[in-house]
């Protein structure tokens, strides 16, 4: 519950504290925040009766002075702007001002400066300046994420940007909990040192004294890495429930959009897929696919009960309980039509893209050794017809980050072969993830094959048997999260910043991907967080990944070098 309830509470006292009617102005950023953490019903309790967008607003003239205005939006001089115009030539009676991040000393003067008309009651600094998808994972939702695989002479100002936004997200993590936390961040990349030391200085140095809460006995971990470091989680096809709709179908603030993918009733074109909104999500988010089809009919049948019941209307007291009943009736009826389409779709394609023989090999590949053979049963899949093309590319991908080393005439062969089979086939894009998350630029043992530890742990895993031979792959994320538990995460690989040091095992663990987390990840944490080890995981990350959003941002990563030659 804690990103969530944080982001939750702040804009219940945004709202609560102010009575009578209102209109909730929102930004591009701010809109992703407020519309996964309260749903529309939600706000209309508040009497909200108006939801706009900063720039939408800033072109109409109608004056509202029965209005009040809360704007929660981030502290950006494009912001600043907006508002120094809306302050000019006032359209509502009140105007409250919550910023989601850390005001400058400047941008308080030019607001204050602007308010001829003192139409300003307050001005407050309310961080959330996050996107709080699940209770133990929020996204950044940056729009450039390609940025951090370039070094820096390529794109330096985008750069700077993506850092700084990086930053203001983190800080605004930590200001939410009331931490202020010991730094660690992976040595191998440079991105990640960078933020990491950018974070500290921001923290331990520019606003100290903002940073500055009672101290815990043991002051929480902020660790900080590289999406590069496990190119493989992102590249795989997902086979539990929330995930495998991310990767086949799509999931944006915790919303499926749907009508690209067939004729549904208009209230069903975009459903919200949330923890907290939706119980059966909740049971059913980390279950396989396979007990998803189970449940659902067991969904389907509990409804078709209630229906049967509700048919037998003989008195005026049925009556009335039926339609005291009626708005639980409709929700439950949108719910089942929901978790039905989802699955018949993913059903759909499943069988036309042939998943389940692509994903015993991309298993195979991730999981185990044999390079003759995955070799063999990776040519096999390229010469298949039904196979399409993005899935070509990602075994490809996967064989060439496991064998690279090993069998570079294979290697070779498959690039032909790639090239020859898609039309739209980027040249290099193969090469340019090796340049980019290859063995040698790697931290952790993302194939568990050069450390003695990981061959006894996978052993072991091999005689407790797999659950499900689509599932058996482990994100590096869980190795590490082991690691941090065990107190056996090394200074050598991960080093602290400055000279504040852990001093015992954290309680609270921060886990930021630099460029991008995946839900089977997050999937992880929360398993994680079920044992009970003492120690709470959260992460975070600067996108939410699925194999087509990594794909497209290696391609644009790759079409940026090329222009530079910088790599």
């Amino acid at each position: 519950m804690v990103l969530v309830s944080a982001v939750r509470d702040y804009i219940s006292r945004m709202l609560q504290d102010i009575s009578g009617m209102k209109v909730l102005i929102l930004d591009s950023h701010t809109v992703s925040i407020v519309s996964v953490a309260y749903s529309q019903s939600e706000l209309l309790k508040k009497e909200v009766f108006l939801v706009e967008l900063m720039d939408t607003i800033s072109k109409s003239r109608e004056p509202m002075s029965h209005l009040k205005a809360i704007y929660f939006v981030a502290p950006t001089s494009e912001n600043i702007q907006y508002l120094r115009r809306h302050l000019a030539t006032p359209r509502f009676g009140e105007y409250h001002l919550f910023f989601s991040n850390i005001l400058k000393d400047t941008q308080i003067h030019i607001l204050a400066d602007s308010d001829e008309h003192e139409v300003v009651q307050q001005v407050q600094e309310f961080y959330a300046d996050f996107v709080a998808i699940d209770p133990y994972h929020f996204t950044l939702n940056m729009p450039s994420n390609h940025v951090y695989m370039l070094p820096a002479v390529v794109d330096h100002s985008n750069l700077q940007r993506f850092c700084d936004r990086v930053v203001d997200g983190i800080a605004s993590i930590f200001l939410a909990l009331k931490r202020r936390p010991v730094i660690r961040y992976q040595r191998t990349s440079d991105i990640a040192k960078r933020i990491a030391q950018e974070t500290a200085k921001l923290m331990y140095q520019q606003e100290s004294g903002l940073f500055d809460f009672r101290r815990t006995e043991i002051s929480p971990l902020l660790l900080v890495i590289d999406r590069r470091d496990d190119p493989v989680t992102p590249l795989l096809n997902q086979w539990t429930y929330q995930a495998m709709v991310h990767e086949l179908i799509g999931i944006q603030d915790n919303k499926v959009d749907l009508k690209s993918i067939g004729k549904f009733p208009k209230d069903q074109q975009e459903v919200v897929l949330s923890s907290e909104q939706d119980g059966f999500f909740k049971k059913n988010m980390y279950e396989n696919f396979g007990d998803i089809g189970m449940n659902i009919k067991q969904l389907v049948d509990e409804f078709q009960h209630i229906s049967k019941s509700n048919q037998n209307i003989q008195t005026i007291e049925d009556m009335a309980k039926f339609v005291d009943s009626y708005p639980e009736y409709r929700k439950m009826h949108g719910n089942v039509s929901k978790h039905v389409s989802l699955v018949t779709e993913m059903s759909k394609l499943v069988e036309e893209r042939k998943l389940m023989l692509v994903s015993q090999t991309e298993q195979e590949l991730a999981c185990n050794g044999g390079q003759m053979a995955a070799f063999e049963a990776v040519t096999n899949l390229l010469n298949n017809e039904s196979v399409a093309d993005i899935d070509r590319l990602r075994l490809v991908m996967l064989y060439a980050l496991r064998y690279e080393k090993e069998s570079p005439v294979q290697l070779m062969q498959l690039f032909n072969k790639l090239s020859s089979k898609i039309a739209k086939y980027k040249p290099g894009l193969v090469q340019f993830l090796l340049k980019q998350a290859g063995v040698d630029k790697r931290t952790g043992d993302l194939f568990g094959n050069r450390d003695f530890l990981n061959i006894a742990r996978n052993m072991a895993r091999g005689i407790k048997g797999v659950e499900n031979v689509y599932t058996q792959h482990q994100p590096l994320l869980s190795q590490t999260m082991e690691s941090i538990t065990k107190g056996r995460l090394r200074d050598v690989d991960y080093p602290f910043v400055g000279n504040h040091f852990q001093q015992g095992r954290p309680q609270e663990v921060i886990i930021f991907i630099v460029g991008g987390t995946t839900y089977e990840e997050s999937r992880a944490v929360a398993l994680q967080n079920a044992t009970n080890s003492g120690i709470r995981f959260i992460l975070g990350g600067s996108v939410v990944l699925n194999s087509k959003r990594f794909l497209k941002d290696l391609e644009e990563a790759q079409k940026q070098a090329r222009i530079s030659n910088a790599i």
